[in-house]
């Protein structure tokens, strides 16, 4: 058999053979650090039995493959340390997640921070144990009688929604055996560093009628280094919160009673519009339209789409006066079509890029709303680009250099992620094969071939996609963008466009974020730059400081020559000492500010001093205002 290596590399092998022993034929430093593989690009674990040509890539901790097959194993680590303390506790599900894992368990006990220190003692011995870990099938009703034997209610529930026809997997570590489909490490003692963060209540599969359950979360590494560099950008990024920036910069905040909808302050709307602005001079200037749409449409819309199918349970469905049903639009799609409809398209209106900044609403479960992070109203950075097939590389390309230009100035850095058809998808299998191929041949140009990730089965229901996964000053990642390729929804509405020939074709309808929502993307950069934002953003650019009454008339015509120049200012006319005025802009994180006595009175001059640079001296106003404005069009050029 031969097995194709990520670097394109050949190994011949004469029989079966699992993955972590082509990793030992490979190197012994590798089968060593290995966590799992992609065979075909389908995650396998190391035991996996490879038995035909194919290509593989040993995964390590570098890779997100490896950090979760690492984290899932070291959630069956804490279930298991959690098993000997406290016997008792029923298993539910302890996946591990972008990053780290969690593990639900049933117990009328709340752990507490004595609990959690407990259970990673004990979590330490059982690494140090060095337990091997086995994975085995069982037949459905022996599995079902296997865990009814050892008490596992959730675990049998498990078992029972499973497919009559699925291999149904255990993995075995010492005393402890849990329902698993892996991949797993080979032994308790590849785990390392280890810590658990919190516990949390958590509904029983996310609903709300069920039993609340305990969630315990943790994070794990290869090195000690590598845990505390983790602990310390959590606490850093405590001190970022930008619900917390949020409430002490006066830019939003939330309302029990309006869960997940934020309340947007003058500064902070400032904020959002200039963000918006921005966005739109860049938009326009590529040939993009933007529309407006209705805020609820009828049912018939989101059922010719495919919304009423599989996604109804995320929208907020209301029903009128006449008994209609409607809905508060989820996403704009739809209403991008209708305005597409509106009139016959030809060949030669393609591209047609439509963009809206429309308001959209999705009924996120209480438990999942996060801030700015997650929420139920917000504005998606939208467009839907209508194109034909020839079209697709190009369009693409020039999104993605929409997307350079936009996160290059915050300072943001991206990689691109192909995902792939989900099992709740809509359409032929041939039009989805035929989508991936093309996007990715679009990767292999942009990127290099192969040199981006897959996610198996991530994809849209009406589509394969490219994500853009964006990393922030701390190292967080961040799902930002996507460009999706859809061949369904055109199909659904039946549009349609005049080609050369005279003859009626399907267009190809790309829907793209840039930026992913503004409401999300401002609560991330507002804990990229803690506050601190550029100068062309901030939602105050200038504090303007008279030191006492008497030059305060003066401060006032220095504010009405700034904002002549659209320079956002702020008078701060209190009768308080000047230190005192300094180091509050400073807390409120103001780009410049300008001290106004007795000589700037007189020369007709401002005191400058920067946020960053601290005292920068006399200026006088014009060239003070050449400054500023220099400085924010280079930001935005």
């Amino acid at each position: 058999m031969k097995i194709m290596l990520k670097d394109g590399k050949n190994v011949e092998i004469g029989e079966k053979m699992s993955i972590f022993e082509v990793a030992k034929i490979i190197s012994e430093g590798l089968a060593r650090n290995a966590t799992c593989g992609l065979v075909d690009g389908k995650v396998e674990d190391l035991r996996y039995e490879l038995n035909k040509d194919c290509s593989l890539q040993i995964c390590t901790f570098n890779d997100i493959e490896g950090k979760k097959a690492y984290w899932h194993t070291t959630s069956h680590i804490m279930a298991q340390a959690i098993k000997r303390l406290f016997p008792k506790v029923k298993l539910a599900i302890g996946p591990a997640i972008d990053e780290g894992f969690y593990y639900d368990f049933d117990t009328e006990k709340t752990f507490s921070e004595e609990d959690l220190a407990k259970i990673e003692e004990e979590m330490k011995k059982i690494i140090k144990e060095d337990l091997p870990i086995e994975r085995y099938t069982l037949p459905r009703d022996e599995a079902i009688n296997f865990m009814q034997e050892q008490g596992e209610i959730y675990k049998v529930m498990l078992i029972k929604d499973l497919n009559e026809d699925e291999e149904i997997s255990f993995y075995r570590q010492g005393e402890f055996t849990d329902l698993c489909v892996g991949p797993h490490l080979m032994s308790t003692g590849k785990v390392k560093a280890i810590k658990l963060l919190s516990s949390s209540g958590a509904y029983w599969r996310g609903n709300e009628k069920n039993k609340m359950l305990q969630r315990i979360y943790g994070i794990s590494f290869p090195k000690a280094s590598e845990l505390e560099a983790y602990l310390n950008m959590i606490e850093e990024a405590k001190k970022r919160d930008h619900r917390k920036l949020g409430k002490e910069l006066e830019l939003f905040f939330f309302d029990e009673t309006a869960p997940g909808m934020a309340y947007w302050l003058p500064k902070g709307f400032t904020m959002l519009n200039t963000l918006i602005e921005y966005w739109r001079k860049e938009h326009k200037a590529r040939g993009y339209q933007e529309f407006s749409g209705p805020q609820l449409n009828s049912s018939s819309l989101w059922k010719t789409s495919g919304h009423w199918e599989h996604y109804k349970e995320d929208m907020f469905v209301l029903t009128d006066a006449d008994g209609n049903e409607q809905a508060l639009k989820p996403m704009n799609c739809p209403n991008s079509i209708k305005i597409y409809q509106s009139k016959l398209r030809s060949y030669k209106d393609l591209p047609l890029r439509f963009n809206d900044v429309d308001v959209i609403h999705r009924n996120e479960k209480s438990g999942q709303l996060n801030g700015l992070f997650r929420v139920r109203m917000f504005r998606q950075d939208d467009s839907h680009n209508y194109i034909t097939e020839e079209q697709i590389g190009s369009e693409i390309k020039e999104i993605v250099k929409i997307a350079s230009k936009m996160y290059s100035i915050f300072g943001l850095e991206y990689k691109l992620t192909l995902s792939t058809r989900p099992d709740d998808f809509m359409g032929e299998i041939e039009t989805w094969n035929r989508a991936e191929k093309d996007l990715r041949h679009v990767l292999d140009e942009i990127c290099g071939e192969n040199n981006y990730r897959v996610n198996e089965g991530d994809g849209a229901f009406y589509g394969p996609k490219i994500d853009i996964k964006m990393k922030d000053c701390l190292g967080r990642e961040w799902q930002m963008g996507t460009i999706q390729l859809d061949f369904q929804l055109p199909q659904r509405f039946n549009l349609s466009y005049i080609d050369k020939n005279g003859e009626k074709k399907t267009p190809i309808m790309v829907h793209r974020a840039i930026l992913g929502s503004f409401e999300r993307f401002l609560g991330i950069i507002t804990e990229h730059f803690a506050g601190a934002f550029p100068t062309w953003l901030a939602p105050v650019q200038v504090k303007i400081l008279p030191i006492s009454e008497a030059h305060t008339s003066y401060a006032k015509q220095v504010q009405e020559e700034l904002e002549n120049h659209w320079i956002r200012t702020e008078i701060d006319a209190r009768a308080e000492k000047i230190g005192y005025k300094i180091r509050d802009a400073q807390l409120q994180k103001v780009p410049y500010m300008l001290i106004i006595g007795e000589k700037e009175t007189k020369n007709n001059s401002v005191g400058v001093r920067a946020r960053k640079d601290g005292d920068i001296g006399q200026m006088e106003i014009i060239q003070f205002i050449e400054k500023i404005k220099d400085e924010i069009n280079n930001y935005t050029r």
